[in-house]
Parts: C-alpha cells; sequence; structure tokens
C-alpha cells in the first residue's frame, strides 16, 4: 500500500460513509424512519441494497478463489433463486405489505402467537449474530495476512465505521451506502477482469482462457448427477437452493429489513424479481473473474501458497527446495503444453501438479501442524496486491472493506429490528412513545456491534468463508422457513404444533449436518418439510392445541 493507495481507500470509503449518513438523518425520528426508511425506498434502492447484503466481502474475496481450485460449480448454488423470487412476490409480499409489519415474525404472531413469534426470531438472531461476526472477520483476518495489517484494530475500525453510520442515519442510510457500495463493487470487478485479460500473452484472450480452464476441468457449470452429498450440482442448486433463498429472502430479517423499506408492493416485487434474475450472471462473472486469475497464474509462476504468512513458513520448511524445484518444472511443462495445445499433456501434468501440491501441504503439516494451509481466501486478493498498478490496489481494498460494510450493515439493521419490535417492545417495554423506541433502537444497534465484534475477534480461518456463512444459515434457514410456510398453506396448524416441530425439526438438522448424512444444502430442504409435516400430523392427530388464530387469507 502506497500513499496513493491510502489516499484512494480513505476518500472512497469516507466520502460514501458521509453521503449515506447524510441522506440517513432525512428520516424522521420514529421507529418507522430508523427501522424501514419511512417506507419510501424506489425499486432500485432495493435492488441493489438486497444484493449488497447478500453479497458480502466473503463473496469477492472467496468465490474467485473458490472458482480458482474447485472451477465454476459454485455457480449451481443459486439456480433456485429466480424460483424463489416468484414465489416470495406472489405470497410473501402481499401479506407482509398489507399487515404494514416491521418483520417478519411480527406476522408470525398475527398467525401463530407470541411464543412462535418468539422462537423464530431467536433462530434468526442467534445464527445472524455469528455469521455477522465471521463477516467482519473475513476481510481482516485476510488483509492482516496480506498488508500486515493488525486485525484487531482492522476488526473494531471496521465494526466501528458500520455501526456509527447505522447509528446515525438507519435504514435510510444503509440503504443509500449500499447503492453506493455496489457501484463501486461492480466498477472494481470489472476493472479486475479486463487488467487480468491485458496482462495475458496476445493470443490470449477470454475465449481462450475459458479453453484453458475447461480442458483443465475448471468451467464444470453443470453437473446433472443427483448425489446428496455432492454439494453443488444442478439438483442442489435448484431444489436445496430454492428452499435456503426462499427462506433467505423471505424470512431474515437482514433481507425482509431492506425490502419492507419499499414504497409499494409493486415497487418491492420489482426489485426483487430483478434481483432474481441480475444475480446469477453476476455471480457467473465473479467466478469468471477466478477462472481469469487462474489462467493467469498457468502463465505466471503462482507461489506454492498464497498466504503470506504460510508461504513464509514454507521457506523454513525442510526439504522444501526440492518440491519447489519440482513444482517449477511442471509449470513450465504445462505452459509449453498450453501454448501448444497439447491438452492430452496438459491433463497430465495438471495431475502432477496436484499431486506435487498435496506433497507440500503433508510436508508443511508434518514440520509444522498449526499452520494453516487452506489458502482460498487469500488468491485473489494475493493477485490484486502484487499485480494492479498503484491508486488502484487501494481502490480494490476500498472495494472489498466496502461489501463487508454494506452485508454488516443491513445485518445490524436486521439485528436491531428484530430485537426492538420482537423482544423489547413486545414484552419488555410496551406502549412507550417515538422517542423512546428512536433511542433504544440506536442502543441496540451499538450492543449488537460491539457483540458482533467480539464475535469477530475470536473468529479464525476457517476454509472458505463463503461455504461457512451459507453453511451456518443452512442449520436455521430451514426450519424458519418450514414455520412461515406452515402459516401460509397449513391454515389447521397451531402455534403449539408449529412451536413443537420446530424444535424436533431443528434438532434433527442439526444431527444430520454432524452425522453427514448429506451436502449442506439439503438440509435446508430437510428442516422445512419436518416442520411442516410433524405440524400436519400433529393437526390430524389432535396434537397440542391452542385457540388458534386466523389464518391469513
Amino acid at each position: 500500500m502506497q500513499a496513493l493507495d491510502w489516499i484512494v481507500l480513505l476518500a472512497t470509503i469516507g466520502g460514501i460513509v458521509a453521503y449515506g449518513s447524510w441522506k440517513g438523518k432525512q428520516t424522521k425520528h420514529s421507529l418507522q424512519g430508523f427501522l424501514l426508511a419511512d417506507r419510501e425506498l424506489p425499486w432500485y434502492h432495493i435492488l441493489l441494497s438486497v444484493m449488497a447484503t447478500q453479497a458480502s466481502a466473503i463473496t469477492f474475496l472467496s468465490v474467485p478463489g473458490q472458482a480458482y481450485h474447485d472451477g465454476m460449480r459454485f455457480v449451481q448454488f443459486y439456480l433456485g433463486l429466480p424460483i424463489a423470487m416468484i414465489i416470495l412476490s406472489v405470497t410473501f409480499i402481499p401479506h407482509y405489505f398489507s399487515l404494514k409489519v416491521y418483520t417478519a415474525y411480527e406476522f408470525l404472531e398475527n398467525r401463530f402467537d407470541a411464543k412462535t413469534r418468539v422462537l423464530t426470531s431467536l433462530l434468526f438472531l442467534i445464527p445472524r449474530a455469528l455469521s455477522t461476526g465471521v463477516t467482519i472477520a473475513a476481510p481482516s483476518i485476510i488483509l492482516s495476512t496480506l498488508l500486515g495489517w493488525d486485525l484487531t484494530w482492522t476488526n473494531a475500525v471496521t465494526a466501528a465505521i458500520v455501526t456509527t453510520y447505522c447509528m446515525l442515519g438507519g435504514s435510510k442510510a444503509i440503504s443509500y451506502t449500499q447503492m453506493l457500495q455496489m457501484a463501486v463493487v461492480l466498477v472494481g470487478m470489472v476493472f479486475v477482469g479486463v487488467y487480468i485479460v491485458a496482462q495475458l500473452p496476445d493470443e490470449i484472450g477470454v475465449k481462450e482462457s475459458l479453453q484453458i480452464a475447461g480442458k483443465m476441468g475448471k468451467v464444470n457449470l453443470i453437473d446433472w448427477k443427483f448425489d446428496l452429498n455432492n454439494r453443488y450440482n444442478i439438483w442442489s442448486g435448484i431444489i436445496g437452493g430454492f428452499f435456503l433463498q426462499l427462506s433467505y429472502f423471505g424470512t431474515d430479517q437482514s433481507q425482509v429489513g431492506r425490502y419492507l423499506s419499499g414504497v409499494s408492493a409493486g415497487e418491492i416485487k420489482k426489485g426483487l424479481l430483478m434481483n432474481g434474475f441480475l444475480k446469477i450472471p453476476m455471480q457467473f462473472f465473479i467466478l469468471l473473474v477466478g477462472i481469469l486469475v487462474f489462467t493467469y497464474y498457468q502463465f505466471n509462476a503462482p507461489p506454492t501458497f498464497f498466504n503470506k504468512n504460510t508461504e513464509a513458513v514454507w521457506a523454513t520448511v525442510p526439504g522444501h527446495q526440492a518440491i519447489d524445484q519440482e513444482k517449477g518444472a511442471i509449470f513450465e511443462a504445462k505452459k509449453s503444453a498450453i501454448l501448444q495445445k497439447d491438452y492430452s499433456l496438459l491433463n497430465d501434468l495438471n495431475k502432477q501438479a496436484a499431486a506435487t501440491q498435496e506433497k507440500a501441504v503433508a510436508l508443511l503439516k508434518t514440520a509444522k501442524p498449526k499452520t494453516e494451509a487452506q489458502d482460498t481466501n487469500y488468491i485473489f486478493l494475493h493477485y490484486i496486491i502484487n499485480q494492479l498498478p498503484i491508486g488502484i490496489v487501494g481502490f480494490l481494498i476500498a472495494m472489498i472493506l466496502l461489501s463487508s460494510m454494506g452485508s454488516m450493515a443491513s445485518a445490524f439493521g436486521s439485528l436491531t429490528s428484530t430485537s426492538m419490535v420482537d423482544i423489547y417492545e413486545r414484552f419488555i417495554a410496551p406502549d412507550r412513545g417515538n422517542q423512546h423506541y428512536w433511542w433504544i433502537s440506536k442502543l441496540i444497534t451499538l450492543g449488537w456491534g460491539v457483540l458482533c465484534l467480539i464475535v469477530a475477534t475470536f473468529a479464525v480461518n476457517m476454509g472458505s468463508l463463503i461455504e461457512v456463512v451459507n453453511i451456518l444459515g443452512s442449520w436455521f434457514y430451514g426450519t424458519i422457513l418450514g414455520i412461515f410456510l406452515c402459516a401460509f398453506y397449513l391454515p389447521k396448524t397451531t402455534g403449539t404444533q408449529v412451536f413443537i416441530a420446530a424444535l424436533i425439526a431443528e434438532a434433527f438438522v442439526i444431527y444430520a449436518w454432524k452425522v453427514e448424512w448429506m451436502a449442506f444444502l439439503w438440509l435446508n430442504v430437510l428442516g422445512c418439510l419436518l416442520v411442516m409435516a410433524i405440524a400436519f400430523i400433529l393437526s390430524l392427530i389432535g396434537g397440542p392445541k391452542q385457540t388458534s388464530k386466523t389464518s391469513p387469507e
């Protein structure tokens, strides 16, 4: 990081945060103004806000690395999203908007009872707080490793900035900040993609890069084989991904809070449908950037480990020179085979390269057992820092931090609204004035900011961070979705029946994950269907009942 990089970094982040905070101060000093931006945002705000909420720094750091190691099959994760957006627009939005709820869980008390509302709120709050801690830690861990920044201070500064503008401007500050954050992020990714292609040999462009990556098994967009233990195939994407995305966008307050701020149901639907059909191309492009980085390192020797700290440890391991020489010889042979289009030889050399890398990891783990060998999350940032020109590096680091801030802001907003509306206002201090709730909301935001910072401080490198967050969500999203689908489609079920069904289903989901019965995307299907099936059976056999409320029409 040169002086110009620091200037660009601080100016980009400072300008966007200042603008969002200024816009946020224009809201009324009321609970609706703080939590829902006075319900006056148009569809394009909703579109960019929900995209920014989902696309955290983890997306832009981890997904290109995922493509580098595992190819493009991760795009199948989003195949169920357009279907989920259609169902959401037809089913969920009319109920939410007509009832003018602040949170998704407020609707559940209208349909069932208070305990079901609280249970669902807690099923949301626990994983959201933990995943927000990971969201804070993800860029901090990587930036501290590659740039030498202090991890604790990087976490603290990032969390403090986001908590401050969330407290100052509430939902409107979040929305306006996210709109500019997404613009910066997309411009940054496009620039990196173009710059990589410019660095490749003259005869190698995007088409040739895809051909090279395809011959090496990286352009594996669609896998038709049905396998419950395969994380990414077309079936897990369409079916498991559909349940996950429907639950995430329909019942996760971090997303629900973004679109409930829309000016009308029509604007909300337009924003969500556009998100459904733009998300897959965006994710494909991010994976494509990862493929271009992969191609770049077929013509420029990559390090044995992209994590700078791990690479430094590797240089002290006895015997590393022999493996490095072997890797270098294979690299030169691969480069020659690619230029000569000898793909049969290339496949053999690729297998040799993988085997040599495995030997390097095994040697490292034997000599230094505590050293982190997983470097998926470091690949893209390693390229940015070492290959991009001065000034652009600062812009790209700002892009990564801003994407982290965007998802963090939505998370803080959702944690605040759920704690405020579903717990504090409902059970602790009902019938207080708007000013009271407005101030308490700010204090709750501060409290969640501190708690998530504590989680981030103790977070460690857990492999591909994009998978960690999605796995964590899959433990709970299916159960939450099942509760909501019971509310919409099983009118004879009561709150007590659904409450019991949710507890049983959640315990079973956690057990299924622990014994590795299936890949994580299928946990969303399992949890949802179990809640609905158990609640339905209880309603048929006359299980635990209560005075049932009127179901939504």
